[in-house]
């Protein structure tokens, strides 16, 4: 762990060490429902678009004609592990991803993760596994066979990171995260596909960092590539780590200080972006989404709380 993660680690803990946070009792679906209403998304709860939609978004953009003056294409997914959708509320007016593409004009959007949307119960845990496996997939658990955490994907569905590298319409992808359960576990769940690239020479990397700020400055060092990853996915546990340990509610300093943290180190990939050489010259889709919420200190079942997520993009 970093010097600067174990200040921020710290920081986050002060005001339960104070007594200032107590669980919060009143997180009610009447509340959650008026703080999403009031950030000015373009859809409702009730018109969320499913989490799987993002595979589409990215699939399309590799496979669209390159825009006058461009001559190649990227794409980036940041995302925000167990970040509710009424998080949007925290976003700052400095440093922050998501404020940084809302003012250069991005469109935002409600998503459910599950499975299905509500008032349906959801038909696959909103956890880790099945919400980013819907997400690179495509495909809910009934067809890609992830329901929850702890189980290996076959290779029935494989990953964005795979196809496009495998069919040649992207040279190279970049899986950077900081959660062991993705690839590194026995019953992680892209394991046999990380070894298939592997068996394959696929060029496709699957960096396991040790924390947030870690996962961040790797991101950032493939960026700063002159021939940097063609698809990056980055994912950032601030929220998902502080909602476990102090609680999912944004009436919980600790959860926006969570938020903050992952907005923060966003903020700085978005730069790292932008500052490219050849920007200019690139075609960037860029996203920033979440795999599910929480409610109480968990996540897993069927609550609006712990169901509706959001996209933000460029595109």
């Amino acid at each position: 762990m970093s010097i600067f993660t174990k200040i921020i680690s710290i920081f986050m803990m002060i005001p339960a060490l104070l007594g200032l946070y107590k669980q919060d009792a009143d997180d009610t679906v009447d509340a959650y429902v008026s703080r999403v209403g009031s950030i000015g998304i373009e859809n409702t709860i009730e018109s969320a678009v499913p989490q799987t939609e993002i595979y589409n978004m990215i699939n399309e953009h590799f496979a669209s004609p390159l825009p006058e003056g461009k001559t190649e294409k990227k794409a980036i997914v940041i995302g925000y592990d167990g970040c509710r959708a009424d998080a949007l509320t925290l976003v700052g007016d400095s440093y922050s991803g998501i404020g940084k593409m809302v003012d250069a004009g991005a469109f935002v959007k409600l998503a459910y993760c599950g499975g299905v949307n509500l008032p349906a119960e959801n038909t696959q845990d909103t956890s880790t596994a099945p919400g980013w496996c819907a997400v690179l997939t495509g495909v809910w658990a009934d067809q890609n066979g992830i329901y929850s955490n702890g189980v290996n994907k076959t290779l029935e569905y494989k990953t964005l990171f795979t196809t496009l590298v495998e069919n040649k319409v992207i040279d190279s992808a970049n899986f950077i995260t900081s959660w062991k359960g993705h690839f590194v576990n026995d019953d992680s769940t892209y394991k046999l596909e990380k070894q298939y690239c592997e068996d394959n020479k696929l060029n496709v990397a699957f960096n396991c960092c040790n924390e947030d700020v870690a996962s961040a400055l790797t991101a950032i060092k493939d960026i700063r590539q002159d021939d940097c990853s063609d698809f990056i996915f980055a994912i950032y546990e601030g929220t998902d780590h502080a909602g476990h340990t102090f609680g999912f509610s944004t009436n919980n300093p600790i959860y926006e200080s969570g938020f903050k943290l992952n907005d923060v180190l966003a903020y700085m990939t978005l730069e790292a972006v932008e500052s490219r050489d050849t920007y200019a010259t690139e075609d960037w889709l860029i996203i920033i989404t979440s795999d599910h919420g929480g409610y109480g200190t968990d996540h897993g079942g069927p609550s609006m709380q712990e169901r509706i997520v959001f996209i933000v993009t460029n595109k």
